[in-house]
């Protein structure tokens, strides 16, 4: 069913074909052993246009569990990239080598570029302030697996949402599930774009409400997902210094909250998560990014088409 597509976009898949891909993640985590000689004879090509440490090595983890091999580069410093290759021929020319590429690009649009030219399956693997699809995956399994569901929830999105791409893929994910209601938490200068609002949120009519504080709210979550408030998106410091701190999550904000909140992040995390909070069992943060490794280890798999 999913043999030889490619993943630009959280949509680009069903509702049925991500269940699809979770089953399997579910029966790796499960029986990890099982799968070790899956990808036997398989190369990974990874092409990261930018710095990256999770989605790299979950990656470049996902397929040597499964048996397989990767070859690519960490930086284009250290690739023909730098010569004026484009996109189409490092493609064209990985795709020769490869079973499979996963690329991350500064440039929006680009992996959707680059997979009109893939002989292989290719994933993006992150492309600008646009879509993070794996990330959206990682969201999607963490969820179903401290949920037991991914519908009939309250989700808590806080912090930068107007830059934060895994934010806006979520919510687009997330929008296709039943009785699902946002919370959008940030300042007034780090607000949901109004296009994903309109697009998504009005067009669907989502339940949805913006709030500038996280207090006020945090008692109601099921889920809350933190990003962090960075200093370089305000235009003064002022502001930055009234407000950061409202997005900063510690034991006292925690006391309101429900017993058995979720608390993901996207990581990597700078002060927006108190270290204080990484022992609360509601911290489900290092175990997403493991989640990450197993749903990409389960994609990998579905898009070659092993068995």
């Amino acid at each position: 069913m999913l043999k030889g597509r490619h993943l630009i976009d959280p949509q680009d898949f069903t509702i049925e074909e991500l269940e699809s891909i979770f089953s399997l993640a579910e029966k790796i985590i499960n029986n990890q052993e099982d799968f070790t000689h899956l990808c036997d004879g398989k190369i990974l090509g990874t092409l990261f246009y930018e710095p990256s440490t999770r989605t790299r090595f979950s990656f470049e983890a996902a397929m040597l569990r499964l048996g397989g091999k990767v070859i690519g580069f960490s930086e284009p410093g250290s690739s023909s990239v730098m010569k004026g290759e484009s996109i189409a021929d490092t493609i064209k020319t990985v795709g020769a080598y490869t079973d499979i590429i996963a690329i991350r690009h500064p440039k929006e649009g680009a992996p959707k570029y680059g997979s009109l030219y893939s002989p292989v399956p290719l994933i993006n693997a992150g492309d600008g302030g646009h879509q993070h699809p794996t990330q959206t995956l990682t969201d999607l399994l963490t969820i179903k697996q401290v949920k037991g569901t991914l519908s009939n929830l309250t989700i808590g999105l806080c912090g930068d949402l107007k830059f934060g791409r895994t934010v806006h893929s979520l919510i687009k994910a997330m929008s296709r599930y039943e009785n699902i209601k946002f919370i959008l938490i940030s300042p007034k200068e780090l607000q949901t774009p109004k296009y994903i609002k309109a697009e998504i949120l009005d067009k669907k009519s989502l339940d949805y409400v913006e709030v500038e504080r996280l207090e006020e709210v945090i008692d109601q979550l099921d889920i809350l997902y933190m990003t962090r408030v960075q200093k370089e998106r305000f235009f003064n410091e002022a502001d930055y210094i009234r407000l950061k701190d409202s997005y900063i999550l510690d034991k006292a904000k925690l006391k309101l909250a429900k017993p058995d909140l979720s608390i993901l992040h996207p990581l990597p995390r700078v002060n927006e998560i108190s270290m204080e909070i990484d022992e609360d069992p509601r911290a489900c943060y290092f175990n997403q990014v493991k989640y990450g490794m197993f749903v990409r280890m389960a994609l990998i798999a579905k898009l070659l088409g092993v068995k």
